[in-house]
């Protein structure tokens, strides 16, 4: 087998990246990737080193790699686990919270922690087996709690912006399902950031343009520890089945899911793709009576709701 040598020295290459021409070695991918970063959060105007940054980590290799980046960067960013009370098993919530939590103590970073079942009486699988909507699409209500709670924390905690992990395969196969459903109402909202709203914090993407395989390569020169078990909850998903569709797409076709991104980017830019109009006019957000976060139904949030269910 022939040895590939980094384009930039004459050590062996740990990673080539097709879409890209090029090959580097354990130095020099490090830099690069750090590099990339800081030209993302430029590109897209994410934040400044004024603005303080909180990370939503998983314990994953990319929530992980994200706050590993944006500390060598000199951000003021801090960590957000979110316990949901998930078992089976491998005690995928208490391992993953211990992964996380070895991570900032390695580096004397702050993690915070919010532990649903603890918070609001009842964790997330519980909610998922008691709720019509849990049993249909666990995933859902899953998502629905973390994206609240990690809004809800930002704003209780004074952070300006708060930053997500998603990379390009993340970002690719929801766009892609949401073409295929011709979801209007989320389209749109595929962005490297979404800009702060009354209630809402600025939400940033600084991975959005690294694949899945370049922040796992990332996280493993660092030599990050970090939980490889995907969520049990995630088996048989549709987003799995569309991210080994656009793999084997991309096995054929090098680049091609950064294209489709990038080009659905530019889209939007000239103005091809827009938020639909609302038919009642403009949404008015009211605090929920629960938990204080923005609503437009008058009573309580979406999030609330499921923990009145029955």
């Amino acid at each position: 087998m022939t040895t590939i040598r980094c384009h930039k020295c004459p050590q062996r290459a740990v990673i080539r990246m097709r879409q890209h021409r090029l090959a580097l070695c354990k130095d020099h991918y490090p830099q690069w990737f750090i590099e990339q970063t800081q030209r993302f959060i430029e590109k897209y105007r994410m934040f400044t080193h004024q603005d303080r940054i909180l990370v939503a980590v998983s314990g994953g290799k990319d929530s992980l790699a994200l706050w590993d980046v944006l500390w060598q960067l000199g951000y003021e960013a801090e960590g957000l686990y979110i316990n949901l009370g998930i078992g089976g098993e491998f005690a995928y919530s208490d391992e993953s919270q211990q992964a996380a939590q070895k991570f900032a103590d390695q580096r004397r970073l702050k993690l915070h922690i919010y532990h649903v079942e603890e918070r609001r009486g009842e964790s997330v699988p519980a909610i998922a087996l008691r709720t019509h909507r849990g049993r249909q699409k666990p995933c859902a209500v899953c998502g629905l709690i973390k994206r609240h709670t990690m809004n809800q924390m930002a704003r209780q905690l004074g952070f300006s912006v708060l930053a997500t992990a998603h990379n390009l395969d993340d970002e690719v196969s929801f766009l892609f399902g949401n073409l295929l459903s011709w979801n209007l109402r989320q389209i749109p909202r595929q962005s490297p950031v979404l800009e702060a709203e009354e209630g809402f914090v600025r939400k940033v993407k600084p991975f959005i343009r690294f694949s899945e395989r370049e922040t796992a390569a990332y996280s493993i020169v660092r030599g990050i520890e970090y939980i490889e078990e995907e969520c049990p909850f995630a088996e048989g998903s549709k987003q799995l089945q569309y991210k080994d569709l656009l793999n084997r797409l991309e096995e054929q076709q090098p680049g091609v899911k950064l294209r489709f991104l990038l080009g659905f980017f530019n889209a939007m830019e000239q103005g091809f793709i827009h938020p639909i109009e609302d038919e009642q006019g403009e949404v008015i957000l009211n605090p929920c009576p629960s938990c204080g976060q923005p609503t437009s139904t008058g009573d309580l949030c979406a999030t609330c709701r499921l923990f009145e269910e029955n």
